[in-house]
Formats: structure tokens, C-alpha cells, sequence
């Protein structure tokens, strides 16, 4: 356990050097999602007005601005796209050969997992901030007091996890840049669209409300607004958060045993 620990903490130093070194890449996932903060704010301000809109559990109550009704969901895809690049680092490590000096060493797969996992929540956090602060100065008020906040941070912490575990499954499976990227946008597309993160899905089609239900973005999504609202139900979001928390130990079970496939391919 000791050595998991040590290697873990070594790891993430090295993925926190290589995005220290280009640090562009940090400000790109947070420049556009807030320009969907801002711009669809303005532009689908109105829609609150539609009968029935953000008024239920998880979706807030009566009166909430479009602006506090997508806060959340920006927040969420914010370090889902983030997340979705951790199998990059694997790549490169294979294409250089630092993944085979790895697996050859007594490095822990586990820890060398859990090092991106925990380096890019570290880097969502702080973009979650960021995204946060920027729609209270936009005229957003969030009513969830400290309590909301850290369970919204949690729920930001566990989805990008999540999404990091499965990139670098991914990345061992598909060993290449192209496919990787192909395989992360035809996941991720689908799991924000098919979620409340920019509109209520009781307002869409019977059948997007449905799969937004298995949908582990959303569970964060709702998590969130539910945990920022005027009257929380934390048997809601403490739900979602266990389902989140679910998945993680799933996906990194997986990604772990795609280490092998990996060096049977090799």
C-alpha cells in the first residue's frame, strides 16, 4: 500500500510537470466552456419561462436563471472534456517507450493510474472555480452555502475520474492518438447531450429523459444543482454521488486489467 502511495505521488508530480509545460492546453477546456456559459446564458435565458421548467428534484426550484440552471452543467463539462484527453499522456508514454520502461519497473499500474486521475481532478477543481466565479459575477446565485459547494466539488472530483479512467482504458486498448480521440468524442458527445446539463429532459424527447437516468455525467450534473439549489435533497445528491463513486471503482478496475491486454498486445 506504502508503495502505491509513493509511486502515486511521484506520477502525479510527473503529469503536473507535463502540463505545467504546456499550459495552453489547461487554458483551451476552460476558454470554451465558458463562452457556453456565457453565450448560451444569454441566449437561452428565456427558455425558464416555459411552464414547468427547473422545477422538481435535482433540477432546482421556480424562479432559477437559465444562468444558475447551467452553471452546474458547464462546471461538469468542463472536467469532462478535460478528462477525456488523460489517455494522451499513456499514448505518448507508448509511443516514446516510457510505458514499456514502466511496466518493466516495479512501478504500481494502479498508482500510475490514479496519478492522472488525480492530477487532472486537481486541474478540473480549479477550472470548476473558475467557471463558478465567473457566473456569480454574470449575476448567478448559488443557495447551497458551504455544504453545496463541497458536494458539488465532489461530485467534479468523481466525474472526472471517472471520464480519466476510461481515456487511459482507451489509450491501452486502442494504443493509438487518432483512435483514442475518435473513441473519446464518440463517448462523450452523446453523454453530454444525453443529460440535463443545458436543458431540463423532462422538456425533451421520453426517451432522452430515460437515458440521462444511466448517464454518469448527469448523475454529476444533478448532483450539483441539486447541492446548489435554495432546498437541497441531499438523499438525491448523496445518491448520485454513490452512483458516481460506483462507477469510478468499476472503470478503474477495468482500466487496471487493460494493462494486460496492453502487454499481451506488445
Amino acid at each position: 500500500m506504502t508503495g502505491v502511495v509513493t509511486h502515486g505521488l511521484l506520477l502525479t508530480g510527473r503529469a503536473a510537470r507535463g502540463t505545467m509545460r504546456i499550459p495552453v492546453f489547461a487554458v483551451m477546456n476552460l476558454v470554451q466552456p465558458l463562452l457556453w456559459l456565457l453565450l448560451f446564458g444569454q441566449l437561452f435565458r428565456k427558455v425558464v419561462e416555459i411552464p414547468g421548467f427547473a422545477d422538481g428534484a435535482g433540477a432546482g426550484t421556480t424562479g432559477t436563471s437559465y444562468l444558475e440552471f447551467i452553471a452546474p452543467g458547464v462546471v461538469m463539462m468542463t472536467a469532462m472534456f478535460g478528462a477525456a484527453w488523460a489517455g494522451t499522456g499513456f499514448v505518448q508514454d507508448m509511443e516514446r517507450g516510457v510505458m514499456d520502461r514502466l511496466l518493466a519497473s516495479q512501478a504500481s499500474r494502479p498508482a500510475m493510474l490514479v496519478a492522472s486521475m488525480v492530477w487532472y481532478a486537481v486541474v478540473a477543481l480549479a477550472q470548476g472555480l473558475v467557471v463558478l466565479g465567473v457566473a456569480w459575477l454574470s449575476g448567478a446565485r448559488f443557495s447551497g452555502g458551504t455544504a453545496g459547494a463541497l458536494a458539488t466539488l465532489a461530485a467534479v472530483l468523481l466525474l472526472t475520474c471517472f471520464v480519466a479512467a476510461v481515456s487511459n482504458m482507451f489509450a491501452l486498448l486502442a494504443r493509438s492518438q487518432e483512435a483514442l480521440i475518435g473513441l473519446s468524442q464518440l463517448v462523450i458527445l452523446p453523454l453530454m447531450f444525453l443529460s440535463s446539463a443545458v436543458m431540463d429532459t423532462r422538456l425533451a424527447a421520453d426517451w432522452v429523459a430515460t437515458a440521462a437516468r444511466f448517464n454518469p455525467f448527469d448523475w454529476a450534473v444533478v448532483a450539483a444543482r441539486g447541492a446548489l439549489s435554495v432546498q437541497p435533497d441531499w438523499g438525491e445528491v448523496l445518491g448520485r454521488l454513490g452512483l458516481l463513486t460506483a462507477a469510478v471503482v468499476v472503470t478503474t478496475a477495468l482500466a487496471t486489467r487493460a494493462f494486460r491486454s496492453y502487454q499481451r498486445a506488445g
